[in-house]
């Protein structure tokens, strides 16, 4: 297995406890094999780079330069500019400025293992401990390793695992969104479970401290909205679940929009992306002679946020898991990033050219954003 990385389909095929072996068994093989990078690697949308910057470890010094690849300067688009840079982004560029700095973690997949362990309090303390430091973490979901298909026991170790790390590492506020795999026992065909209070996303709420499956509240003047956008599965969805906002839910979505102040930008939290790009090539996703993206990869209800979004013009900014990969799409003056992975490939590499990372996010008092993937191993 260490040969191998496991595909989404792979992991997402794998039963409860088999799943759980099978990511321990790949990390404890490939971390020895895995290559370490020697200097942190950022991934830039901003659009005016410094000509110095600083990306910070908490155990290892850094050597004095980063590597940032910009995705918004502009030039043709089949172009690739990469710079040099040795100091963090500017607090303010132009007329506007910096209001907000925001570390995602995303994708955790976090399990009783050392690897896993050990990566998630590496990232949490190297987000932390930032030359520019963030204001708060958002943790967009997909916090413990597998709970659809895992045992109650088997689930509440791992989530004991996360709060522990949680609780001996996070220093700033955190806001958390639950993802697919925090919802227990919905691939399991057991009476017994799904008559559990705890049965669904119950756990996932009691054990993020939630008052709700979805919240939103104000920071920095934006207004932020957190979501769920795991679903029950559809009759064509393979998987038991596909990204889907329930009607109780948009309804409230559309009512929460409505009270904002119109000046004020908005940025939504979810853990399936509501649009990406990155999606299409998460599998041979054209084999059909379509393009085919399932339902559980990307929200089957991304037409319904769009006809929304037109009506509500202040969402800017939505950011989203998932994947497993970085991607930074603009459309109709919303801005979708989808930030990574801790995790990577469940501990085991880079998942699909992307490494273990997380992403600070720029925010700014005219509704933009900029985003850095920071590498944190």
């Amino acid at each position: 297995m260490s040969s191998k990385t496991l595909s989404r389909r792979e992991f997402l095929s794998a039963a409860g406890l088999a799943a759980l072996g099978a990511a321990t068994a790949c990390t404890s093989k490939s971390a020895a094999n895995t290559p370490v990078p020697p200097t942190a690697t950022v991934i830039s949308s901003n659009t005016l780079v410094p000509p110095t910057a600083t990306v910070m470890s908490t155990n290892t010094p850094v050597p004095p330069t980063a590597t940032v690849i910009s995705t918004n300067i502009p030039v043709p688009p089949t172009a690739t500019v990469i710079s040099a840079i040795t100091s963090a982004p500017p607090q303010s560029t132009g007329a506007k400025n910096r209001v907000l700095r925001i570390a995602h973690l995303t994708d955790i997949h976090v399990l009783p293992d050392k690897v896993a362990t050990d990566g998630m309090a590496r990232a949490i303390r190297h987000a932390q401990n930032q030359a520019d430091p963030p204001d708060f973490i958002v943790n967009t979901g997909d916090c413990i390793m597998e709970s659809l298909e895992a045992t109650k026991a088997d689930t509440e170790k791992q989530w004991d695992t996360f709060n522990g790390i949680i609780k001996a590492e996070v220093k700033l506020p955190i806001y958390h969104v639950i993802g697919n795999h925090d919802v227990w026992g919905w691939a399991r065909d057991d009476a017994e479970v799904k008559n559990d209070p705890l049965y669904g996303k119950a756990m996932a709420v009691k054990q993020l401290g939630l008052s709700n499956r979805y919240y939103s509240f104000d920071k920095g003047g934006w207004h932020f909205v957190a979501l769920d956008s795991t679903h029950l599965p559809n009759a064509v969805s393979e998987y038991p679940y596909i990204g889907q906002l329930d009607i109780e839910q948009f309804i409230w979505l559309g009512n929460d929009l409505a009270a904002v102040n119109p000046q004020t930008p908005v940025c939504i939290l979810s853990h399936i992306p509501i649009l990406c790009a990155c999606e299409f090539f998460d599998g041979e996703n054209e084999n059909s002679g379509n393009w085919v993206v399932p339902a559980a990869w990307m929200h089957i209800d991304a037409r319904t946020f769009r006809t929304l979004f037109l009506k509500q013009k202040n969402v800017k900014l939505c950011l989203s898991g998932h994947a497993h990969m970085y991607d930074d799409v603009k459309h109709l003056n919303v801005h979708y990033l989808c930030d990574g992975a801790v995790c990577g490939a469940w501990w085991s590499g880079a998942y699909l050219d992307f490494p273990p990372a997380y992403v600070m996010v720029n925010l700014y008092d005219d509704g933009t954003a900029d985003s850095e993937f920071v590498v944190y191993t």
